[in-house]
């Protein structure tokens, strides 16, 4: 990246949702370890904005990509349309962070001004480069206002988000976050709280033990088994993982402060991980966003793999574990990433999460606006449907 890190990063901490997945050195690690850079699909190009004075007032990664793997939002029928019709989809591009389906900045912006700004030269840059499209996923609700406003295309997709606080309680005076986790449980239904004990039960009968380790507590030995149970959880389904042990080195290095790894053992030997992010949004705290809410604290479920198959340890390890952490720690918000309606089932609602698309090409814009529009109907059904199934009381 030839942006500096300090300018890039002051800049993120102005946007209303600066997940630590969009910090400099974030997206450093993914192309200086070799994840996300030309021979793995993903060409990083970073188009930014400035004053006359050099100030930075916007800013976005912009990958030019031959394919639509690591993404979470799909397109795959619209390449095979245009393949169909004799026509490239290839290359297009996408304003996102590689294989990190997290909600968060994309177009980062002093002002409505400049992200309108920014966006208008990001398409200037997609047609004088020949990208059949453009992509910005998993953006916050001002930039989805601002693509609206440009002409964009929405397009929604459904994630599972944990809160600290029973959704019956969030518009009464009782909306304080959860005590301890029995004090969680007990604003399920029942059969949902006794689900979740009998759950948690098996893996301690199994023998199964948790410890943790915040940041710089995370050892070498931690963080070389972890990947040792990550690649294999990607073999397993026939896939490379996406992510090398360089990536994970330099996170050690550079934002250990951002990383939570649940440990499981047995026996006295550990036979499990699972990798939570974190983000207290301290750059707010610090002054540099003058907004006048509290910090936020979030939680991200990212990464889990295990060596020796249990009942029931994978929801432990990435929901009950995390859960139980972030209600000691007054964390507000745990997201458990892309897809999965069994969330549900551990308290993580539906949320609805929201992408920008231009098209170059007007006929193929026109259908797929058409697909979007049935496309947003059943999405709205289906967080109807949903919503009738909370599992509180």
């Amino acid at each position: 990246m030839d942006v500096v890190a300090a300018d890039w990063d002051t800049l993120l901490a102005l946007q209303s949702n600066p997940s630590p997945f969009m910090r400099h050195a974030y997206l450093a690690a993914m192309h200086l370890s070799g994840s996300a850079i030309e021979a793995t699909g993903w060409s990083p190009h970073f188009i930014t904005l400035r004053t006359m004075n050099g100030t930075l007032t916007a800013a976005a990664a912009i990958y030019q990509k031959g394919h639509s793997y690591g993404e979470y939002v799909f397109d795959w029928a619209w390449a095979n349309a245009y393949a169909q019709h004799g026509l490239s989809y290839y290359p297009k591009a996408v304003a996102a962070v590689p294989f990190t389906p997290v909600p968060g900045a994309r177009l980062m912006a002093r002002s409505e001004a400049a992200r309108m700004a920014l966006l208008q030269a990001v398409l200037g840059w997609c047609e004088r480069n020949g990208m059949s499209s453009l992509h910005l996923l998993f953006i916050s609700e001002d930039e989805a206002a601002t693509c609206s406003k440009a002409g964009l295309m929405l397009r929604h997709t459904v994630q599972f988000h944990w809160e600290n606080v029973a959704p019956t309680l969030v518009a009464s005076r009782a909306a304080l976050a959860f005590r301890d986790f029995d004090n969680f449980l007990e604003s399920l239904a029942q059969d949902k709280r006794k689900k979740i004990r009998q759950e948690r039960r098996k893996v301690r009968d199994a023998g199964v033990s948790f410890r943790w380790a915040l940041g710089d507590q995370i050892d070498q030995h931690d963080w070389d088994f972890f990947y040792r149970c990550y690649e294999r959880t990607y073999l397993e389904h026939g896939n490379a993982p996406y992510l090398n042990r360089d990536f994970f080195k330099r996170m050690a290095l550079t934002m250990a402060q951002h990383w939570l790894l649940f440990v499981a053992e047995r026996e006295g030997r550990p036979i499990a991980t699972s990798l939570i992010a974190l983000d207290a949004n301290d750059s707010r705290a610090s002054g540099q966003n003058h907004q006048k809410n509290a910090p936020t604290k979030v939680a991200y479920g990212r990464y889990w793999g295990a060596l020796e198959r249990v009942d029931c340890l994978h929801f432990e390890a990435c929901y009950y574990q995390p859960l139980q952490w972030c209600i000691a720690n007054g964390y507000q918000r745990f997201e458990g990433g892309a897809q999965g309606e069994h969330k549900m089932a551990r308290a993580l609602l539906p949320v609805r999460t929201t992408s920008a698309h231009w098209l170059a090409h007007t006929g193929f814009s026109d259908a797929v606006a058409k697909f979007l529009e049935r496309e947003d109907q059943g999405i709205s059904a289906y967080l109807g449907e949903l919503g009738r199934r909370s599992p509180f009381k």
